[in-house]
């Protein structure tokens, strides 16, 4: 009878710590959920069909741009300065953020559905190529000669 009992008090007393531990933890943080939808190549190439309705906002680096390749037109406004320069998106079409593999994208589609924009997805320019599609490779304009534009001008002159 005493084991019994010891064995009964023993198992209230780790039911009752056991508790108490669970009560003491933290609680987890809730991932946020993004309003967001990350678009796939096949998803992306279905709204690129309509151009005249979308606008590809690219929110990367120019050099990103340029060594990782994009899309014929879009907007360029990196990601850290979108906020500020919210007058400079037209409200009249369906915008698709772009970075590198949507995560900056992501956010700046919340950003702008926040805003009220109409936006249908953010997708990355390296997941859409990994996918099968095919970005165009941007050349930065070349350097800038020093008097070749004035010896340009003065060619040109009768």
């Amino acid at each position: 009878m005493k084991t019994t009992a010891t064995l009964i008090a023993a198992a209230l007393l780790f039911a009752t710590a056991t508790a108490s531990a669970q009560q003491a933890a933290p609680a987890p943080v809730a991932e946020q959920k993004s309003l967001a939808a990350k678009l796939s190549r096949v998803q992306l190439d279905g709204f690129l069909s309509y151009p005249d309705q979308v606008l590809i906002l690219d929110v990367r680096r120019p050099d990103e741009i340029s060594s990782i390749g994009g899309f014929p037109s879009y907007l360029s406004i990196q990601a850290k300065d979108l906020e500020a320069n919210l007058a400079f998106v037209p409200r009249d079409r369906t915008i698709i953020t772009l970075s590198n593999h949507a995560g900056r994208a992501i956010k700046a589609a919340d950003l702008l559905i926040a805003k009220g924009y109409k936006v249908a997805g953010a997708a990355g320019a390296q997941d859409y190529e990994a996918e099968g599609g095919k970005l165009i490779r941007i050349a930065p304009p070349p350097p800038k000669v020093a008097g070749a534009a004035s010896a340009a001008q003065a060619a040109a002159q009768p």
